[in-house]
């Protein structure tokens, strides 16, 4: 049985426009949300990036029964894993049984920012290691140190805690970081419907464990406004390769997304009404093996997205469980 859910966009909306959303998927019959946690958004024209502890903060008071969780936070420069591990304590403690923690191994854009440079690929998973280390420490209570190659903690203990740990679940985008997360955490988080990663992650973990996969869409009324505004708000989609891990600064990506163009984008983005090409999409995860999808919504018109996902996705979702429409 796959869940549908919600994709917070950070880059693209104010802090109290994210806590409405989140009021308004949960009103719509989204199931959970995930939020995104950045520093810098992908592109100047995004123009937003609130802090997200403060904006969950927020969202646990607006809403009673949507699910939410970072998608995701890197716990790596930017944040040390002992900080991350006190806001995710807090937070789940704000929404009992409603908060989980997503966590990746980040992007230059957001961990720079704090001066120590940006490590290589490899000796970022070792840090990641170590970071879920503390993690996993600080959450079981008491007193703890550390001491790594990467990180320290000096008899740190986090005295607000809910009554169980909130799950934890790891971004991959390849069979190496899949069977960390197999290793590692409570469930998946994946952008691309790639089988083999879900596979790596399967046969690590087994298949109770969840797996979740974004969708990004740009409803309209017709396609050629979607297009439009999907290349204006998210042209970064159609940037290849490892550009969006390594690229430190919004304008960087500005001058990789100049060469991107409106058929490119379409085929990163399921722009337009059909009903069709949005179950297609999401049916595409559901056979990767995802078992929730949460669907990013590009632009301004979150409101139009609702309505559409609410009166012709949402009611006919069980189509997507089998075969396509």
């Amino acid at each position: 049985m796959t869940t549908l859910g919600y994709a917070l966009s950070s880059e693209e909306h104010t802090a109290p426009d994210l806590v409405r959303f989140a009021r308004l998927a949960e009103e719509a019959g989204f199931e959970f949300a995930l939020i995104s946690d950045h520093f810098h958004p992908w592109l100047d024209r995004q123009g937003q990036s609130p802090f997200v502890w403060s904006v969950i903060g927020a969202i646990a008071q607006a809403t009673e029964r949507l699910r939410l969780g970072t998608g995701v936070t890197c716990p790596l420069v930017r944040y040390h894993p002992a900080i991350v591990a006190q806001a995710a304590a807090t937070c789940a403690t704000l929404m009992p049984n409603r908060f989980f923690l997503g966590l990746g191994t980040g992007e230059n854009l957001n961990e720079h920012i704090v001066g120590p440079g940006w490590p290589s690929a490899p000796i970022r998973l070792e840090m990641f290691a170590e970071a879920l280390d503390i993690i996993h420490l600080l959450w079981a209570g008491g007193e703890q140190s550390y001491r790594g190659t990467y990180y320290q903690l000096d008899h740190a203990r986090l005295y607000s805690l809910p009554p169980a740990p909130p799950p934890l679940y790891i971004a991959a985008a390849g069979t190496r970081a899949a069977g960390l997360a197999a290793e590692r955490g409570d469930g998946l988080i994946t952008v691309a419907p790639d089988g083999e990663t879900i596979e790596a992650f399967k046969n690590g973990a087994g298949t109770a464990r969840p797996v979740y996969g974004q969708v990004t869409v740009c409803w309209a009324e017709d396609v050629a406004t979607a297009r439009r505004t999907a290349l204006e708000w998210w042209a970064n989609a159609a940037i290849p390769g490892e550009l969006s891990q390594e690229l430190p600064l919004p304008r960087h990506f500005e001058q990789s997304a100049s060469l991107v163009g409106e058929e490119d984008i379409a085929e990163s983005i399921v722009c337009g009404p059909d009903v069709e090409m949005h179950l297609a999409a999401i049916q595409k995860f559901v056979d990767a093996g995802a078992s929730h999808v949460y669907v990013h919504q590009v632009g301004p018109d979150q409101a139009g997205f609702f309505r559409f996902y609410q009166r012709e996705i949402l009611p006919s979702f069980t189509s997507v469980q089998g075969a396509p429409r």
